[in-house]
């Protein structure tokens, strides 16, 4: 083969079909052992320094796969499946990498007896279509209105990636965040939970707004900055005086004229100035506990600005599009385009706007709102490293209980699933087998045993006596998972350990695949365009 290659391309690199094969399986056994330690509550944390000499620390699987300068094009492939992994179902990166790395150096031991990769596939696909049948076995129905049971789901995600104390804090915060937004028999739209930052105080201020928090503050130095039992007006109409889209001129002949000009340009905005402050007078009237906000996604010039603040109304100009949208999410009322359309019933309500200023960044908070279907993560962090690392954590929980809520289900987790399924495979699917294929299935059932192994020597225990002592309870007819506070077998399901339906599935659809495409590459033939002769 690498000679007819040479005819066809003498500039072409080749590589023979041992070294290819060992060269996939010593990638994937590389990657494994980087990302390893990463995995579940104990993992350590990976530093990752930029050309530029930026830090980032992390020990998010996809963050670091994503970041990572890898350059060995099997470790690549390998990265990318489970990059793909997160972005479906927003978790199961390391484990994925762990899972095919383990594939691979299970399929070693026996290619280098001499067996064939496509024996070794056949296992795999066998083994792979019993797991997805095992999966529906131990899956637990949840009630998608009990907090505390998507509580847990949340949870166990975000304790992989953060200290303990955070992400007890974080999880409330996500959970309630889902539920807010949660309409029923509708699907769920994570867009609606703005996630907004800022740099102030430490990880564990972080807190959920009901309501929405705007990057920017009123435009008027006398306008209040606190207010109470507020009426708001979203509105898309401009309060500015706008020149004409195509060239124009007016001739005057006299001063009076030209005064006139003035008059009747500024007139036009001014009306519709006026009609908003005869709004406000009829739905606030006399009353001083009541204000009124206007925020506009259009732009409000310094005349109206005057006219707004002298009525006592509060004006916010040039808000973004899709804060507009949560606005009447959260607040309720409808976005107005035109003065006509202002009426009491257009207007939304508040309890509470007021400004925040964090050195030269102003922050208009909303909060108090009636029956909202729109909320804001608030994080708060000392410095970019903690935030970055936050957002990333909470992104991660908010997908996890999407998941739970679409699937209904969830999974046993703390290594019990992977110790479980390894128990099917070996009792009672391997004996279903006929021929050399059943190698490939105890070789996947072997792969399945990384998952409890690597959470036990990443908490400081031994994983050989973890593994015993789990496999044993499993032999007994019991589901437990690896503890790693205490070092012993607990139940999953009463310690609240759950893992998403959707991510072992792909995990368990994903990795033989992977693993197989790489054990039947025979050769490895580096022949790009830009390497023929000129």
């Amino acid at each position: 083969m690498a000679a007819a290659v040479k005819q066809v391309n003498a500039h072409a690199e080749t590589m023979g079909s041992q070294a290819a094969l060992f060269m996939n399986i010593n990638a994937a056994k590389g990657l494994l052992e980087v990302m390893r330690t990463n995995l579940g509550p104990r993992g350590t944390i990976k530093m990752l320094v930029g050309g530029a000499g930026d830090i980032k620390l992390t020990k998010d699987g996809n963050v670091l796969l994503r970041e990572m300068q890898i350059q060995n094009p099997t470790a690549v492939m390998i990265a990318r499946t489970a990059v793909a992994q997160d972005d479906i179902t927003g978790d199961g990166t390391t484990t994925t990498v762990l899972m095919i790395g383990e594939l691979l150096k299970q399929a070693e031991k026996y290619l280098n007896e001499g067996l064939h990769p496509r024996v070794l596939v056949e296992g795999f696909e066998i083994a792979k279509k019993a797991a997805l049948a095992y999966i529906d076995t131990v899956k637990k129905p949840i009630d998608s209105s009990d907090r505390e049971q998507l509580r847990c789901v949340a949870y166990t995600s975000l304790r992989t990636k953060l200290q303990e104390q955070i992400a007890n804090q974080l999880t409330d915060n996500v959970t309630d965040a889902v539920l807010t937004i949660r309409v029923p028999n509708e699907p769920l739209d994570l867009h609606m939970v703005e996630i907004m930052h800022m740099k102030h105080k430490m990880a564990t201020d972080t807190r959920l707004v009901n309501g929405l928090v705007l990057d920017h503050g009123a435009r008027h130095p006398d306008m209040k900055k606190y207010n109470e039992n507020c009426f708001i007006l979203t509105c898309n109409i401009s309060l500015e005086y706008e020149k004409s889209e195509v060239n124009s001129g007016f001739f005057y002949s006299s001063a009076d004229q030209r005064e006139k000009m003035v008059a009747a340009e500024r007139m036009y905005t001014d009306e519709r100035v006026h009609k908003i402050i005869d709004l406000k007078n009829k739905v606030c009237g006399d009353d001083p506990n009541k204000s009124f906000v206007v925020i506009n996604q259009k732009g409000i010039d310094p005349l109206s600005l005057d006219l707004l603040v002298q009525n006592g109304i509060v004006g916010l100009r040039r808000a973004k599009k899709r804060n507009m949208e949560r606005l009447i999410l959260a607040c309720g009322g409808v976005a107005v385009n035109s003065v006509e359309e202002l009426t009491p019933e257009s207007l939304g309500y508040a309890d509470k706007v007021y400004e925040h200023v964090i050195g030269e960044d102003k922050y208009t908070f909303v909060e108090g709102v009636k029956n909202p279907h729109s909320c804001t993560l608030l994080i708060k962090g000392p410095h970019d490293h903690t935030i970055a690392q936050v957002k990333e954590a909470i992104r991660d929980g908010l997908r996890a209980i999407k998941n739970t809520l679409d699937d209904g289900h969830v999974i046993p987790g703390a290594g019990a699933f992977e110790v479980g399924l390894h128990t099917h495979l070996k009792n009672e699917v391997v004996k279903t087998v006929e021929g050399r294929a059943r190698l490939g299935v105890e070789a996947f059932a072997e792969a399945l045993l990384i998952v409890p192994k690597t959470l036990a020597s990443n908490s400081g225990n031994d994983p050989q006596e973890a593994l015993i002592s789990l496999q044993n309870e499993h032999e007994k007819g019991g589901m437990l998972g690896f503890d790693v506070e205490t070092g012993e077998p607990t139940d999953p399901t009463l310690s609240g350990i759950y893992d998403n339906l959707i991510v072992k599935k792909q995990i368990i659809q994903s990795s033989p695949i992977v693993a197989s495409q790489l054990l039947l590459v025979d050769e490895v033939i580096r022949a790009g365009r830009n390497m023929r002769p000129r």
